[in-house]
């Protein structure tokens, strides 16, 4: 009969292990939910001199402290035809990083005309090293590494955009 109960204990504290565990790993799922895009707004990037259109992309847009501080961290993909327009309200230097980005990035700086000042390209993720612009901004793009490459985008180059925000 001890055999028997010393047994239905040990049984009774393996459950009851392994029920606080599987509900530790739905919690950590619940907090760990991935962070998508939310298209909102549509954005063409557009040869200076000839506006003849080089890219077309769906935008998130970031313009507020909380969605400017956090941009893409914690994102663990970003379409090829995505990206995120960062919108201030004033014109001057700016610098990004990469804590808690997951993902290699191109950074677009641009002007209060909407015109490229400075690209920094291939920004490694999590990567803390300040990535600044050459000049001032108003706005700033972030797209999938390579793709400024891919565009052979420049200086001068402009932006347009419409939100639906």
């Amino acid at each position: 009969m001890k055999k028997i109960l010393i047994s239905a204990v040990i049984a009774a504290s393996i459950l009851s292990f392994y029920n606080c565990k599987d509900k530790t790993s739905s919690e950590e799922k619940s907090l760990t939910k991935e962070i998508t895009f939310t298209k909102e707004g549509e954005l063409q990037l557009m040869k200076a001199g000839t506006d003849s259109i080089i890219a077309s992309l769906d935008i998130e847009i970031a313009d507020d402290d909380y969605q400017t501080e956090t941009g893409l961290m914690y994102r663990n993909s970003l379409g090829k035809d995505q990206g995120m327009l960062f919108v201030f309200k004033d014109v001057q230097r700016r610098s990004f990083y990469m804590k808690n980005t997951k993902i290699p990035l191109d950074i677009i700086y641009l002007n209060g005309d909407k015109e490229v000042v400075n690209i920094q390209k291939n920004a490694k993720p999590f990567d803390e090293t300040s990535l600044p612009s050459e000049a001032a901004s108003q706005y700033v793009l972030e797209v999938n590494a390579g793709l400024t490459d891919a565009w052979n985008l420049k200086n001068g180059d402009r932006i347009r955009f419409s939100t639906s925000k």
